[in-house]
């Protein structure tokens, strides 16, 4: 059988697999074993899931991913978070808008402390969905808020989400965290512009906060600034001595997660139950990025035995005849395709032994693809009609939001992203300018 051919039986095998509901380094795992079994024999087959089990176990900075996500959860649990949405709501109640703006705020910080956008959407739609609507701000405003502003949380560092592409790539994960630090800042600051804007034209869709709100004596606004800043000190503890060179990534990982732990211990919120909830959280999510991360290695290494990658890059440049470019592109329409019935690690790993060697085949830098590819996940996320986010916050919204509302709410925030992503195509340097600062020097 040629082996264009078994690289095809490979993908429709494991996509057969996924749609009956099986767990995805499950199916990954498999038919890459599978494969290797009937291609290479006995040994062939077992070499390959112990190399790459092997493989996992000596990456130092996979390291990084338990410490970020226990930071995080600690964080959130102990309700500090709380705390950071107070401190919106007292200083951003006067502007139209304002709360929105600071729930973009939020999201951006909650996105620094925890790296998974299911962790923001959580938090968005418990603590600011019911304030935003007791207060008279638009429904369909306040849900395409939450779900854009949780999708930060993939691309903002410390993104698991770029760990786990870094693994896969073989890039530096500083590299790619540092990549992610201003594309994040511009797609946050172009929601914040878009919400100011929308608000300005029609006061309705995000009303001013009564003044009896907003009339709170200066001492307490600076108490809840402090309190609400702290997860912003714990980032700059972590990060600064990591971009100064003081310290290595995994290195700044722990610190940060004893400094979130310090804190909660110092506000007296460090109950044994937040300790134990936070500890079983990490172990989950961090074992479930590490099965995919070993299913992914496996499943790319028999694509490269096959020559998959060269026998792609051949039919798109001299069959096909397409630019670089128009590869690319159809690239990323593949990813918002992908993005309506799968989620980003889903996606990840199962076009990444393809598309990874052939974008650098291409010619284009991998750590800025890396950002491409988050970015473009985001948009896949909210991308109707199966986008990710939309049903998580359908689960988590209340009665009076339907899923038409949903769906209407995420369009222009949708549309922002997609501009984002255009600016980052055509202005590679906002990705590759801070990781190529700090670097090198």
């Amino acid at each position: 059988m040629p082996y264009e051919a078994i690289a095809a039986l490979m993908f429709a095998s494991m996509m057969l697999m996924l749609l009956t509901g099986q767990r995805v380094f499950g199916a990954i795992g498999f038919v890459a074993v599978i494969a290797a079994f009937f291609l290479w024999g006995d040994r062939g087959g077992y070499d390959l899931g112990f190399a790459a089990a092997i493989k996992v176990m000596k990456w130092y900075p996979l390291l990084t991913l338990p410490m970020f996500i226990f930071m995080g959860y600690i964080l959130s649990e102990s309700r500090i978070a709380d705390d950071l949405y107070r401190m919106f709501h007292v200083w951003m109640g006067g502007l139209s808008g304002g709360l929105a703006v600071g729930t973009i705020g939020l999201m951006v910080l909650i996105s620094a402390m925890n790296g998974l956008s299911v962790a923001g959407m959580a938090i968005g739609a418990t603590i600011a969905l019911p304030e935003l609507l007791k207060r008279g701000y638009d429904k369909r405003m306040v849900t395409g808020v939450i779900q854009a502003g949780s999708s930060l949380g993939i691309l903002v560092p410390p993104s698991v989400v770029l760990v786990l592409y870094a693994m896969i790539a073989r890039q530096p994960v500083g590299q790619l965290w540092l990549a992610g630090v201003l594309p994040g800042l511009m797609m946050a600051a172009m929601f914040v512009l878009y919400i100011v804007i929308r608000c300005r034209l029609n006061p309705t869709l995000g009303p001013i906060l009564p003044k009896e709100e907003r009339d709170i004596p200066m001492g307490e606004k600076i108490r809840l600034l402090g309190a609400g800043l702290l997860p912003l000190f714990i980032f700059f503890t972590m990060m600064v001595p990591f971009v100064n060179g003081w310290t290595s990534l995994v290195e700044s990982s722990a610190i940060g997660a004893i400094a979130a732990f310090l804190a909660a211990v110092a506000k007296g919120r460090m109950t044994r139950q937040v300790f134990e909830t936070s500890v079983r959280k990490t172990l989950g999510i961090s074992c479930m990025f590490m099965w995919i991360i070993l299913a992914a290695l496996a499943f790319g290494s028999v694509f490269d035995g096959l020559g998959a990658v060269k026998a792609i890059e051949s039919l798109f440049t001299e069959q096909l005849g397409l630019s670089p470019w128009m590869i690319l592109i159809l690239m990323q329409l593949s990813f918002i395709l992908m993005g309506t019935f799968l989620d980003d690690t889903a996606m990840l790993v199962i076009v990444a032994p393809l598309y990874v060697p052939l974008v650098g085949a291409l010619g284009f830098d991998l750590i800025w693809y890396g950002v491409l590819y988050t970015i473009t996940t985001q948009i896949a996320y909210m991308t109707p009609p199966f986008g990710y986010n939309l049903f998580l916050m359908r689960a988590m919204a209340p009665p009076e939001i339907t899923l038409k509302d949903i769906y209407t709410s995420i369009l222009p925030f949708v549309l922002v992203m997609v501009v984002a992503l255009a600016t980052i195509m055509t202005f590679p340097e906002i990705a590759l300018w801070l990781p190529g600062y700090v670097y090198g020097n």
